[in-house]
């Protein structure tokens, strides 16, 4: 739901060598003294164990929140207070230091307890990233201090109406008062939830794209949970409207300094969303097939637990929620790369590392896409093959998991996707870092 906009590129295509080769690199090359100042990566079971009592009190209460559409207020709430938002943080200022990967692979687990509330805070974890790699040229030992302290950050991109692919409504002015940010937002997942927006806006002095930090506990933000997707319900993904919003000068940012890989990083967490509802819907179908009683005459077996073709389903669906994470947390191997290239300094030969490194990580969440939707639809559809027509009761609520899933598959449409990696792949056609959604132009018609 997150419109990203175009651009500059960073890096062209790849040689002969490329469609195989991963560059990497290592933070024992840097110097001690910044490496401590990196999110390098930690024991992950110890991270894990340290949340995992909280995702187990989300998922019990997550069929109810689905049945009245409550919003996971108190949810969040709960995983701000544990410093879940923080998990990126370096140690150093307070945070787990965990890697790409881990992130990832802990967005999974949550999105298994509940997948609105991984999504939820896509947009937060983005803005970390981003503050993540601003340190390499500044401190946000700032930053740091409110993430461990609990503040999170929400999505405020897409601009709502006809406005054409490239423009820019929402603005940023100087006023007498000071800065101040006017226009309207659509699909601003997780913002309702956030005490700071990530605000893309136009700033009127030079017309420079930026993006604007608001502080999201003021008059001049309102924000309404007018979502009305068949899936993913409580994301908080409405609308917000900014009317001479304050914002301080220090919480600008031009737009083409945010983080490179910042397109890969946000379809990594889709990525994480979806492996979490395919073993989210794998473990509640297998855990109902053991339960069952009732069986047919034509059945395999006279106990429905020990029918091969009830096990051969959730089998291959269980599967198919290994592979899911595994591709997950594999893609975002390379953005944990692009990450620390951001810290080996200005020589061409790092700024050409650092490129394809970029590349890369754009090509591989794009490849992840490709397989996990179709491995996500196919596992919710299916898993229904070993419940019988009982699967289909709406207080049962099985089908959120498929609902889930296509919304969240509906993002960054994947027959693009495909045909960019294809396009890489025969003729070396560099990947876009960002695009831009919008009206199609006049002369487009």
């Amino acid at each position: 739901m997150t419109q990203v906009i175009d651009q500059h590129k960073n890096g062209g295509a790849p040689d002969s060598a490329g469609a195989t080769a991963r560059p990497r690199v290592s933070a024992d090359q840097l110097p001690e003294h910044v490496r401590e100042e990196l999110s390098l990566g930690t024991d992950y079971e110890v991270l894990a164990e340290k949340f995992r009592p909280l995702f187990q009190q989300i998922a019990e209460t997550a069929v109810e929140r689905e049945r009245v559409r409550r919003l996971p207020q108190a949810e969040i709430e709960l995983l701000k207070r544990a410093g879940f938002g923080a998990v990126r943080v370096p140690k150093k200022y307070g945070g787990d230091g965990a890697s790409v990967p881990q992130l990832i692979e802990l967005l999974t687990e949550l999105a298994a307890a509940d997948s609105n509330i991984a999504q939820a805070l896509r947009g937060h974890f983005a803005y970390v990233e981003d503050r993540l790699n601003q340190h390499a040229t500044s401190d946000q030992s700032a930053w740091f201090a409110r993430f461990v302290a609990g503040e999170t950050a929400g999505n405020a991109w897409t601009e709502v109406g006809a406005v054409k692919v490239g423009d820019i409504n929402t603005r940023v002015s100087e006023t007498a008062e000071g800065l101040r940010v006017n226009g309207a937002k659509f699909y601003t997942t997780g913002s309702i939830y956030a005490d700071w927006l990530d605000v893309y806006a136009g700033r009127d002095s030079d017309n420079e794209p930026v993006i604007a930090l608001v502080n999201r506990h003021q008059p001049g933000v309102a924000i309404s949970d007018d979502w009305d997707g068949f899936g993913q319900r409580t994301t908080g993904s409405g609308t917000t409207v900014f009317t001479n919003a304050a914002v301080d000068a220090e919480n600008i940012t031009v737009f083409t300094e945010r983080f490179r890989y910042q397109t890969a990083f946000y379809q990594l967490v889709h990525l994480a969303t979806l492996a979490g509802i395919v073993e989210a819907a794998s473990a509640e179908v297998a855990k109902q097939a053991a339960a069952r009683k009732r069986v047919f005459s034509h059945g395999s077996s006279d106990q429905w637990s020990q029918d091969p073709l009830v096990q051969q389903v959730v089998g291959v669906a269980t599967s198919q929620g290994f592979a899911a994470r595994a591709i997950a947390v594999r893609a975002a191997e390379t953005s944990q790369d692009a990450y620390l290239a951001r810290f080996f300094g200005d020589q061409d030969q790092d700024q050409d590392t650092e490129q394809r490194i970029n590349q890369r990580a754009e090509l591989e969440s794009a490849q992840g896409q490709v397989v996990i939707i179709d491995l996500a639809l196919d596992a919710t559809s299916k898993l229904f093959n070993a419940l019988s027509a009982s699967a289909a009761s709406e207080a049962k609520k099985l089908d959120r998991y498929w609902r889930n899933a296509r919304t969240v598959s509906s993002h960054n449409p994947v027959v693009f996707k495909q045909r960019i990696v294809g396009d890489w792949a025969i003729n070396g056609t560099e990947l876009p870092y960002a695009w831009a959604i919008g009206s199609q132009k006049e002369d487009a018609k």
